[in-house]
């Protein structure tokens, strides 16, 4: 990587490194109706914000718009994802909090069409909770996880979440050398992640290439190339020097994912 990518890196998981003294993970329970209405509360630096566009057969299917911001407790990741050029638009929402360490503090999903399903993951003691309903009206389920809260959250259509997991790998896995950052070429990195739709856990594994130049719409760009893999799929990231993913690939599936 260039020399000058350290101080950047530095910036960016910042929130996965720092230690910050006691915010405790609170079990919050599912919005209510009066929660209607209420907009999440922004706070702290802006590391990340914009668009990907989601492509099957070259074809675009759908839009994710996302922020992420670096904040007292951690990080806020807030994103909304709708279909495109789809018979009836679906439309829905995430937040997810972590904290200093990349921990989970508070993960919320609401479907805001054509439905109106709720999911919140959050931790309990030293494991994860799932509780969710079909309608804000339902009977509240629940679901224990025998998971660690340093558990990922990758969830299904919030591909910003895999930019957030890539911070913690380059968090995790690189370090800084004579001024320039250093990551192990071609080593799988292991981490754990949970998917709430799905309720699915899985073992994931990541391993960094090195670079590529990749012909975007605004031109070639020489990034930074990541290999993200389970037993049931296998994820191609690129990133930029301010490591930002500029695309995705699902292998296999003719799914791409490009940021606007």
């Amino acid at each position: 990587m260039k020399p000058n990518s350290a101080s950047r890196l530095a910036s960016v998981v910042m929130f996965m490194l720092a230690t910050l003294s006691g915010v405790a993970a609170v079990a919050s329970p599912l919005p209510n109706e009066k929660d209607k209405g209420k907009e999440a509360k922004r706070e702290g630096t802006e590391i990340d914000s914009g668009t990907f566009g989601v492509f099957q057969g070259g074809r675009r299917v759908g839009t994710e718009t996302f922020s992420v911001y670096q904040t007292s407790y951690g990080s806020l990741t807030h994103s909304e994802f709708k279909t495109e050029n789809a018979p009836t638009e679906a439309k829905q929402s995430s937040e997810l909090q972590l904290t200093a360490t990349g921990d989970l503090r508070h993960y919320e999903w609401k479907e805001l069409s054509p439905g109106k399903a709720q999911v919140v993951v959050v931790p309990n003691s030293d494991f994860l909770t799932q509780r969710w309903k079909e309608t804000p009206q339902d009977k509240e389920k629940e679901q224990p996880y025998l998971l660690p809260v340093s558990t990922s959250i990758l969830d299904d259509y919030f591909f910003v979440q895999r930019e957030v997991l890539a911070w913690k790998f380059f968090g995790a896995s690189c370090k800084q050398d004579k001024g320039q950052v250093q990551c192990p070429l071609k080593q799988r990195s292991q981490f754990g992640t949970l998917n709430p739709h799905q309720h699915a856990p899985a073992a994931l594994s990541i391993e960094f290439l090195g670079r590529e130049k990749v012909s975007l719409k605004n031109g070639p760009q020489d990034l930074l190339k990541l290999e993200l893999k389970t037993d049931a799929s296998t994820w191609q990231l690129w990133l930029n020097d301010q490591y930002k993913v500029m695309r995705m690939v699902v292998v296999d599936e003719n799914t791409q994912v490009d940021r606007d």
